[in-house]
């Protein structure tokens, strides 16, 4: 069975041009949504993915009707073809149950390997210039001067003993795991039975 899938990006715009290539493709249904291709979630999308079974083949316009990004496109076409089924663009005349539509796809699931190990030596080139300057990357360490305050007051209401560390989290508006975290900063060692 042919499935379509046919995408704009706003409200205002149509989907009738898609729509009357995919029914003279052959598609028997038609997933449709207006929602931009930035969007993560995308629902008919999303409910299409679950729908097609072995042999059905997912028919779209144009690639950009499908995926957010290169890398996005090799995924949900690697999806689509673990599941047994075939994509097929229109406008790109791209068909993956062809060996000629097969090969396109290896070169752009190259393509984006390529641009992933760009990124990834990009980021690595300019940590390496960032220490060399003498900057580290990643989190600074230590405390801003509010949390160091709030570390103080912290530590003095653990140490006073009146509150559990439950409540004294909740009169400063912090996480457990920040609260821990300021003790430690200071330096002072915690006992594992009190209040939770």
């Amino acid at each position: 069975m042919k499935i379509g899938y046919a995408r704009v990006s706003t409200q205002e715009q149509e989907l009738s041009l898609q729509l009357d290539a995919l029914k003279a493709a052959g598609c028997e249904q038609i997933y449709q949504e207006k929602i931009t291709g930035t969007k993560k979630v995308r629902p008919e999308l999303n409910r299409m993915m679950t729908q097609f079974r072995k042999g059905d083949a997912v028919v779209i316009w144009k690639l950009d009707r499908l995926a957010r990004s290169l890398k996005d496109l090799v995924s949900l076409v690697n999806e689509i073809q673990e599941k047994g089924a075939e994509l097929q663009s229109l406008h790109d005349h791209i068909d993956t149950s062809t060996s000629h539509g097969k090969f396109t796809f290896h070169i752009f699931a190259a393509l984006a390997e390529f641009e992933r190990d760009i990124i990834s030596e990009r980021t690595k080139a300019g940590l390496a210039a960032a220490r060399a300057r003498g900057r580290q990357g990643g989190r600074p360490k230590g405390l801003s001067q509010k949390a160091q305050h709030t570390a103080i007051i912290a530590e003095q209401l653990y140490q006073e003993g009146d509150l559990t560390v439950k409540e004294i989290c909740q009169q400063l508006s912090i996480s457990k795991g920040t609260f821990y975290n300021y003790l430690h900063h200071r330096g002072v060692q915690t006992g594992s039975t009190r209040g939770k």
